[in-house]
């Protein structure tokens, strides 16, 4: 099912200054395709929970219009629009076992969409096998683990046959492993239905890991979207480029002058597309290469191994992050040493911000 949103506004009445207003989604304009899975990716107070509530019809938008394919649903009541509906705290009954957890949305169903107990054992069985949880049919919510709880969550959402699959910080209440694991089941449970399906989260590893476009969101407005890895290697603005990325993105001060970058003064890379002007230096922790007679000299703090990879901690007086952290294979590693630390810049690991509008410099 494709989801068009259309110019979709929310605004909430302030609760300090009478008149005033907080929007909390902002034009929000956008076509999801069918059968795709999109990960809706901000920080905390961004909108992205809001924008969920008015796809599934528990908000209602201030403007704007959504449609489910061709129809419009704006004003459509939430257990009309063919959704499924999967929250943080996962909601199950505790008092109910797993098979009639994922039965209770089929025993509501009326008039002609109503089913026989004969088909609604079968799909409470097909939707139980799908997310691996048919063994824990006899078992009550607080027998089953985080992971098998979210499960079941899924399961009920899946069993009515959903056009829309909706996911609010499904895996924010797990451990590490635990949300490895879960993420990965919902990403084969996606691609083995093609259930359209919204993910939030405000975890950008999570959203990248799974996810067939990312809307990267601020303040209730669409910053872009994209192919995970394209946002990655090409942010429209120094917002998208330092919210993703683990470790973040190194921020400098810099200056272009005669197709040269210069950070402190000293060039570090030619550039010579860039007219001169002051910019935001954004580097990769991927993009230094160790080298001795690199152009770009920091001061060294720390070198940390990590298995596989060495991250290499400096300082440098125009950062803006702090410490600056490069991510080297361990055999370059094996050549820090001292005070000092030299690099050359992967050039496309690099990326430049106008100063005044922090708007990508395209290349």
């Amino acid at each position: 099912m494709k989801i068009v949103l259309k110019h979709l506004t929310k605004e909430f009445p302030s609760r300090t200054k009478k008149g005033e207003v907080t929007v909390a989604v902002n034009d929000f304009d956008i076509e999801i395709p069918d059968g795709k899975l999109i990960g809706l990716l901000g920080p905390s107070g961004c909108g992205k929970s809001t924008a969920l509530n008015l796809i599934c019809g528990l908000e209602t938008p201030t403007r704007g219009q959504i449609f489910f394919g061709e129809n419009d649903v704006t004003k459509l009541s939430p257990e009309n629009r063919g959704i499924g509906m999967v929250f943080q705290n996962y909601a199950l009954y505790p008092h109910l076992t797993v098979e009639q957890n994922i039965r209770f949305p089929l025993e509501n169903l009326k008039g002609k969409n109503k089913i026989s107990k004969e088909e609604m054992n079968a799909k409470v069985l097909e939707a139980a096998k799908l997310v691996q949880i048919d063994d824990y049919m006899e078992r009550k919510p607080n027998q089953l683990s985080g992971g098998q709880q979210q499960r079941v969550a899924i399961a009920r959402a899946l069993v009515k046959r959903p056009q829309v699959l909706l996911l609010d910080e499904p895996l924010s209440n797990l451990d590490a492993r635990l949300r490895l694991q879960t993420r990965e089941e919902i990403r084969r449970i996606q691609k083995e239905t093609l259930i359209t399906t919204i993910f939030v989260t405000h975890d950008q590893e999570e959203a990248m890991s799974i996810s067939d476009l990312i809307v990267v969101m601020k303040t209730g407005v669409i910053q872009q979207v994209g192919k995970p890895q394209e946002v990655y290697n090409k942010p429209v603005n120094l917002f998208v480029a330092k919210f993703l990325g683990t470790p973040a993105i190194n921020v400098f001060e810099g200056r272009m002058e005669g197709g040269k970058l210069l950070i402190g003064g000293k060039a570090v890379l030619e550039r010579p597309d860039v007219p001169d002007q002051d910019v935001y230096v954004g580097i990769r922790p991927e993009g230094f290469i160790v080298d001795g007679n690199g152009p770009f000299e920091l001061d060294l703090q720390s070198v940390e191994v990590m298995g596989r990879d060495t991250s290499v901690v400096a300082e440098h007086p125009s950062s803006l992050s702090g410490t600056t952290r490069a991510i080297v294979s361990t055999d370059d590693a094996e050549h820090v040493g001292g005070k000092k630390v030299r690099f050359s810049l992967k050039k496309a690991k690099v990326h430049l911000f106008r100063k005044d509008t922090e708007e990508l410099i395209e290349d």
